[in-house]
């Protein structure tokens, strides 16, 4: 008699649970608008979150520890004339946030660490430069200030935040409408995915197409792709009888997938959520009320079913933690935040283990809040993996960070100073953009910063009077 052989993983008993009432946070009016994108973004700070607004687009941001009842005047975002479709907090500072916009705009905000008392409506930067709705942001995750977005336009722009410039254009590769642009680990690639159909590899810097494969997923409706950390892609779409696929591609041989599920005929498109520490991949489709997850490896069949994580109600929306935000002494490996109509509620996935030790079979190190790379220093040709960090002792965000923008003039001539000289607090040019709450914490600062020397100066003139007194 055969005996099957159970196959060894520390993930195939990964458990998810939604959090208890008073940890959702209830009453925030989540965007209805008509479009294929997370409507939420979360960091170890802040989770922010498309809301309904009069007159324009605008989203919410909320401390993470500030759950429970939103009071229905809580300070929004707003500075969109049209509904923000997209956004993307960046990884190398918890208090800067992009914006995109049916308005052809890109806003980037700096959120400060206390509760505002009045909307914040001026962003650090607006980035204009497409011509149509701006549906998808993408931070680069290890060059500093590099951004990237793709419009209705076809076109796809990376920007340099820092001085507000456009580094590329990628505006003849598609011929239709984006739907959806991921970068691998180090920055390098993009996989993007169109209208019409086709899976693309790019090479941004060259601007040109290394890898494509048309019709991955035989169906009509919209795929989505997402890099693997070896560097192998992750799909999903339809099939020519509306099932809804997860494929695993090699971009080295883009004829046959490595592998192939079908799931359930539904309507939602699957938003792919990756963990590269775990190699594990959440489906997360926008009607559903379910999570599934599938864990990648290298031996066949690749790609192995784990578990679905069910509930009543219909997700509107996702946001997904860095795992820099997990809570390691109770193994949560990933953690979401499902938009229902009136509220958002955390869900947490978690591996069962009896020791209250760290796991580190479970937390490798993983991608910190330091950039690897300068912007100009990506866009010359170089590459870096993340900077990675240990969990061990847990992950505590840092204070409050500035984004200083330097807008160049396109009429100076004289080369720009080099890109690794950080800009002094008197040297910055005070921005009209900063908001007043900005400015009295730079006085404040500064004025800290006077009274310690002028002590300073005091001491080195009483060691002077001790020394003048010795000699007499």
């Amino acid at each position: 008699m055969s005996r099957r052989v159970v196959r060894q993983s520390k993930f195939r008993h990964v458990f998810g649970q939604a959090a208890k009432a008073d940890q959702a946070y209830e009453d925030i009016r989540v965007s209805k608008v008509t479009w294929d994108s997370a409507f939420c973004a979360v960091n170890p700070k802040f989770l922010a979150i498309i809301v309904e607004a009069g007159g324009g687009g605008a989203f919410i941001v909320l401390p993470l520890a500030k759950t429970g009842r939103v009071d229905k005047n809580y300070p929004l975002v707003t500075g969109h004339t049209g509904p923000v479709l997209d956004i993307d907090w960046c990884p190398h500072n918890d208090n800067v946030i992009a914006s995109a916009s049916d308005d052809t705009t890109v806003m980037v905000w700096q959120i400060p660490d206390y509760t505002p008392v009045r909307n914040i409506t001026e962003p650090v930067i607006t980035l204009e430069g497409h011509s149509k709705r701006v549906g998808i942001l993408s931070w680069h995750p290890t060059a500093r200030n590099v951004l990237l977005s793709a419009g209705g336009d076809n076109v796809i722009i990376i920007w340099n935040v820092g001085t507000g410039e456009v580094l590329l254009s990628l505006d003849d590769i598609h011929p239709d409408v984006i739907h959806s642009v991921c970068w691998n680990s180090n920055g390098s690639l993009l996989a993007t995915t169109c209208k019409d159909k086709t899976l693309r590899i790019i090479d941004p810097r060259k601007s040109q197409v290394v890898a494509e494969r048309a019709r991955p997923h035989e169906g009509a409706r919209p795929l989505r792709a997402v890099f693997t950390a070896d560097g192998k892609l992750l799909s999903t779409g339809f099939s020519r009888m509306s099932e809804r696929q997860l494929a695993l591609w090699d971009p080295n041989n883009f004829e046959e997938p490595v592998a192939l599920q079908e799931m359930d005929t539904s309507n939602g498109v699957l938003l792919p959520f990756y963990d590269p520490d775990s190699s594990i991949v959440y489906l997360c489709g926008k009607g559903d009320s379910s999570i599934r997850y599938f864990e990648i490896t290298e031996e066949p069949p690749f790609v192995h079913y784990l578990n679905t994580f069910s509930s009543k109600e219909p997700q509107r929306g996702m946001g997904f933690m860095p795992k820099r935000g997990l809570d390691v002494s109770k193994c949560e490996i990933a953690r979401f935040y499902k938009l229902h109509e009136r509220k958002c509620e955390p869900i947490i996935m978690t591996v069962p283990r009896k020791s209250d030790l760290f796991q580190d079979d479970l937390y490798p190190d993983t991608p910190g809040p330091e950039p690897a790379l300068e912007a100009d220093e990506w866009l010359s040709g170089q590459d870096a993996e993340p900077v990675l960090i240990s969990l061990k002792e847990g992950y505590v965000p840092p204070k409050h960070r500035e984004l200083r923008v330097t807008k160049r003039n396109i009429l100076d001539v004289r080369p720009p100073a080099s890109p690794r000289r950080s800009q002094s607090a008197s040297e910055a040019p005070l921005s009209q953009q900063h908001t007043l709450e900005t400015l009295l914490e730079e006085i404040k600062a500064l004025r800290e910063r006077v009274q310690a020397q002028e002590e300073r100066i005091t001491a080195l003139e009483n060691m002077l009077c001790e020394l003048v007194d010795g000699t007499d």
